[in-house]
Protein backbone atom coordinates (compact mmCIF):
# COMPACT_ATOMS: atom_id res chain seq x y z
CA UNK A 1 0.00 0.00 0.00
CA UNK A 2 2.72 2.49 0.80
CA UNK A 3 4.46 1.53 -2.37
CA UNK A 4 1.66 2.44 -4.58
CA UNK A 5 1.08 5.47 -2.74
CA UNK A 6 4.57 7.04 -3.78
CA UNK A 7 2.47 6.95 -7.51
CA UNK A 8 1.67 10.55 -7.89
CA UNK A 9 -1.21 8.91 -10.29
CA UNK A 10 -2.54 6.46 -8.21
CA UNK A 11 -5.40 6.98 -5.20
CA UNK A 12 -4.62 4.53 -1.95
CA UNK A 13 -8.11 3.41 -0.06
CA UNK A 14 -7.08 1.36 3.06
CA UNK A 15 -9.58 -1.28 4.27
CA UNK A 16 -12.59 0.22 2.92
CA UNK A 17 -14.33 -2.65 3.83
CA UNK A 18 -13.53 -2.98 7.66
CA UNK A 19 -16.66 -1.36 9.00
CA UNK A 20 -19.14 -3.75 6.89
CA UNK A 21 -16.96 -6.61 8.15
CA UNK A 22 -17.57 -5.33 12.19
CA UNK A 23 -21.50 -4.92 11.49
CA UNK A 24 -21.50 -8.40 10.24
CA UNK A 25 -20.04 -9.70 13.54
CA UNK A 26 -21.52 -10.20 16.57
CA UNK A 27 -21.03 -7.67 19.52
CA UNK A 28 -18.34 -9.63 21.59
CA UNK A 29 -16.50 -10.49 18.19
CA UNK A 30 -16.72 -6.89 17.21
CA UNK A 31 -15.22 -5.65 20.51
CA UNK A 32 -12.04 -7.50 19.89
CA UNK A 33 -10.95 -5.13 17.35
CA UNK A 34 -8.86 -2.20 18.18
CA UNK A 35 -11.35 1.19 17.34
CA UNK A 36 -14.39 -0.64 16.11
CA UNK A 37 -17.11 2.02 17.28
CA UNK A 38 -14.89 4.65 15.91
CA UNK A 39 -14.71 2.70 12.60
CA UNK A 40 -18.44 2.18 12.58
CA UNK A 41 -19.11 5.61 13.17
CA UNK A 42 -17.21 6.95 10.26
CA UNK A 43 -17.33 4.90 7.68
CA UNK A 44 -20.05 3.40 5.28
CA UNK A 45 -21.39 -0.27 6.49
CA UNK A 46 -23.01 -1.13 3.53
CA UNK A 47 -20.64 -3.34 1.42
CA UNK A 48 -22.78 -2.91 -1.49
CA UNK A 49 -22.16 1.09 -1.38
CA UNK A 50 -18.41 0.23 -0.52
CA UNK A 51 -18.26 -1.48 -4.13
CA UNK A 52 -20.24 0.85 -5.96
CA UNK A 53 -17.95 3.60 -4.33
CA UNK A 54 -14.58 1.19 -5.48
CA UNK A 55 -16.06 0.75 -9.16
CA UNK A 56 -16.95 4.44 -9.74
CA UNK A 57 -15.23 7.29 -10.93
CA UNK A 58 -12.86 9.35 -9.29
CA UNK A 59 -11.02 12.77 -10.80
CA UNK A 60 -9.10 12.25 -13.81
CA UNK A 61 -5.81 12.82 -12.45
CA UNK A 62 -6.09 9.22 -10.76
CA UNK A 63 -5.44 6.49 -13.20
CA UNK A 64 -4.23 3.73 -10.95
CA UNK A 65 -6.66 2.80 -8.01
CA UNK A 66 -5.02 0.46 -4.96
CA UNK A 67 -7.57 -0.73 -2.53
CA UNK A 68 -6.52 -2.70 0.13
CA UNK A 69 -9.21 -5.54 1.09
CA UNK A 70 -8.72 -8.01 3.61
CA UNK A 71 -10.31 -11.57 2.60
CA UNK A 72 -12.35 -11.58 5.69
CA UNK A 73 -13.93 -8.98 5.09
CA UNK A 74 -15.26 -9.87 1.94
CA UNK A 75 -18.93 -12.02 3.61
CA UNK A 76 -21.66 -10.65 1.67
CA UNK A 77 -20.00 -9.07 -1.22
CA UNK A 78 -20.80 -9.98 -4.59
CA UNK A 79 -17.96 -10.58 -6.46
CA UNK A 80 -18.99 -9.97 -9.48
CA UNK A 81 -16.89 -6.58 -9.64
CA UNK A 82 -13.89 -8.89 -9.10
CA UNK A 83 -13.64 -9.69 -13.07
CA UNK A 84 -13.29 -6.19 -13.76
CA UNK A 85 -10.25 -5.08 -11.80
CA UNK A 86 -6.96 -6.65 -10.98
CA UNK A 87 -7.06 -8.81 -8.53
CA UNK A 88 -3.82 -9.06 -6.02
CA UNK A 89 -3.36 -11.63 -3.16
CA UNK A 90 -0.72 -10.98 -0.92
CA UNK A 91 0.39 -13.87 1.67
CA UNK A 92 2.86 -14.41 4.87
CA UNK A 93 4.16 -17.41 6.14
CA UNK A 94 2.15 -17.71 9.54
CA UNK A 95 4.87 -18.47 11.44
CA UNK A 96 5.97 -14.62 11.11
CA UNK A 97 2.49 -13.56 10.88
CA UNK A 98 0.19 -15.29 13.71
CA UNK A 99 2.78 -14.10 16.93
CA UNK A 100 2.37 -10.59 15.20
CA UNK A 101 -1.24 -10.86 15.17
CA UNK A 102 -1.50 -12.02 18.51
CA UNK A 103 -0.72 -8.75 19.50
CA UNK A 104 -3.58 -7.09 18.51
CA UNK A 105 -6.04 -9.43 18.39
CA UNK A 106 -5.51 -12.17 21.02
CA UNK A 107 -6.50 -15.88 20.30
CA UNK A 108 -6.97 -15.25 16.04
CA UNK A 109 -9.06 -18.06 14.78
CA UNK A 110 -8.44 -19.39 11.17
CA UNK A 111 -11.40 -17.01 9.77
CA UNK A 112 -9.25 -14.25 11.49
CA UNK A 113 -6.33 -15.32 9.60
CA UNK A 114 -7.42 -15.33 5.97
CA UNK A 115 -5.49 -18.45 5.07
CA UNK A 116 -8.64 -20.31 3.94
CA UNK A 117 -10.46 -17.09 2.81
CA UNK A 118 -7.74 -17.06 0.15
CA UNK A 119 -7.56 -20.32 -0.85
CA UNK A 120 -11.30 -20.34 -1.35
CA UNK A 121 -10.71 -17.41 -3.45
CA UNK A 122 -8.36 -18.58 -5.10
CA UNK A 123 -10.39 -21.75 -6.69
CA UNK A 124 -13.28 -18.64 -7.01
CA UNK A 125 -10.85 -17.25 -9.47
CA UNK A 126 -10.12 -20.49 -11.07
CA UNK A 127 -13.83 -21.17 -11.72
CA UNK A 128 -14.42 -18.04 -13.42
CA UNK A 129 -11.52 -17.63 -15.35
CA UNK A 130 -9.87 -14.60 -13.65
CA UNK A 131 -6.29 -15.11 -13.52
CA UNK A 132 -4.86 -12.57 -10.04
CA UNK A 133 -1.50 -11.71 -9.25
CA UNK A 134 0.19 -13.62 -6.22
CA UNK A 135 2.68 -12.16 -3.83
CA UNK A 136 4.58 -13.39 -1.09
CA UNK A 137 5.97 -11.01 1.28
CA UNK A 138 8.95 -12.42 1.87
CA UNK A 139 9.73 -12.16 -1.84
CA UNK A 140 8.76 -8.67 -1.58
CA UNK A 141 11.00 -8.31 1.42
CA UNK A 142 14.20 -9.66 -0.58
CA UNK A 143 13.74 -8.49 -3.56
CA UNK A 144 11.58 -6.12 -3.92
CA UNK A 145 12.57 -4.20 -6.94
CA UNK A 146 12.14 -7.20 -9.04
CA UNK A 147 8.35 -8.56 -7.82
CA UNK A 148 7.39 -5.13 -7.99
CA UNK A 149 8.29 -4.88 -11.50
CA UNK A 150 6.50 -7.87 -12.28
CA UNK A 151 3.55 -7.16 -10.55
CA UNK A 152 3.06 -3.90 -12.45
CA UNK A 153 3.98 -5.17 -15.51
CA UNK A 154 0.64 -7.54 -15.12
CA UNK A 155 -1.23 -5.17 -13.84
CA UNK A 156 -1.02 -2.63 -16.94
CA UNK A 157 0.88 0.05 -14.48
CA UNK A 158 4.17 1.87 -14.99
CA UNK A 159 6.60 0.91 -12.47
CA UNK A 160 8.52 3.74 -10.53
CA UNK A 161 11.88 3.66 -8.45
CA UNK A 162 10.07 5.84 -6.20
CA UNK A 163 7.64 2.99 -5.09
CA UNK A 164 10.70 1.53 -3.35
CA UNK A 165 11.44 4.21 -0.66
CA UNK A 166 8.29 5.93 1.28
CA UNK A 167 8.97 8.40 4.33
CA UNK A 168 8.81 6.80 7.69
CA UNK A 169 5.56 7.60 10.02
CA UNK A 170 2.21 7.78 9.18
CA UNK A 171 0.43 8.11 6.39
CA UNK A 172 -2.42 10.36 4.84
CA UNK A 173 -4.08 6.78 3.55
CA UNK A 174 -3.16 5.40 6.62
CA UNK A 175 -6.87 3.99 7.99
CA UNK A 176 -8.49 4.68 11.53
CA UNK A 177 -6.71 1.42 12.80
CA UNK A 178 -2.83 2.26 12.21
CA UNK A 179 -2.20 3.24 15.27
CA UNK A 180 -2.89 -0.65 16.61
CA UNK A 181 -1.74 -2.18 13.59
CA UNK A 182 0.99 -0.16 11.46
CA UNK A 183 4.00 0.92 14.17
CA UNK A 184 6.53 -1.31 12.42
CA UNK A 185 5.36 -0.34 9.08
CA UNK A 186 5.74 3.25 10.24
CA UNK A 187 9.35 2.82 11.37
CA UNK A 188 10.23 1.78 7.75
CA UNK A 189 11.52 3.88 4.72
CA UNK A 190 11.44 0.96 2.35
CA UNK A 191 11.79 -2.98 1.96
CA UNK A 192 13.92 -4.65 4.77
CA UNK A 193 15.16 -8.24 4.17
CA UNK A 194 13.34 -10.63 5.26
CA UNK A 195 13.96 -11.64 8.91
CA UNK A 196 12.24 -14.66 10.56
CA UNK A 197 10.86 -14.00 13.89
CA UNK A 198 13.72 -15.09 16.45
CA UNK A 199 11.78 -15.45 19.82
CA UNK A 200 9.85 -18.81 20.84
CA UNK A 201 6.60 -19.63 18.80
CA UNK A 202 4.08 -19.12 21.37
CA UNK A 203 2.60 -22.48 22.47
CA UNK A 204 -1.11 -21.32 22.42
CA UNK A 205 -0.89 -20.45 18.12
CA UNK A 206 1.05 -23.69 17.61
CA UNK A 207 -2.58 -25.05 16.52
CA UNK A 208 -3.55 -22.58 14.65
CA UNK A 209 -0.30 -23.07 13.18
CA UNK A 210 -1.02 -26.24 12.16
CA UNK A 211 -3.77 -25.54 10.30
CA UNK A 212 -2.49 -22.14 8.32
CA UNK A 213 0.57 -23.46 7.23
CA UNK A 214 -0.31 -25.64 4.42
CA UNK A 215 -3.49 -23.27 3.61
CA UNK A 216 -0.37 -21.06 2.88
CA UNK A 217 2.35 -23.23 1.15
CA UNK A 218 -1.00 -23.77 -1.30
CA UNK A 219 -0.78 -19.82 -1.86
CA UNK A 220 2.52 -19.75 -1.56
CA UNK A 221 3.01 -21.97 -4.86
CA UNK A 222 1.55 -19.57 -6.95
CA UNK A 223 3.44 -16.47 -5.86
CA UNK A 224 5.81 -14.52 -8.72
Amino acid sequence: MYSFDQLNNCKVVDEPLYAHYLSNLSEDECARHPAADEILSSMETDGAKVVEMMTGDFENSTEVLFFKNMTHHLPGIDRGFMKNVVNVILTRDPENMLPSYDKVIQNPSISDTGYAAHNELLDYFKQEGIAPIVLDSKSIQDDGERVLRELCKRAGVVFDAAMLSWDAGPKKADGIWAKYWYSSTHQSTGFRKFSPNKLPFPSHLKPLLKLCKPLYEKIQKQAI
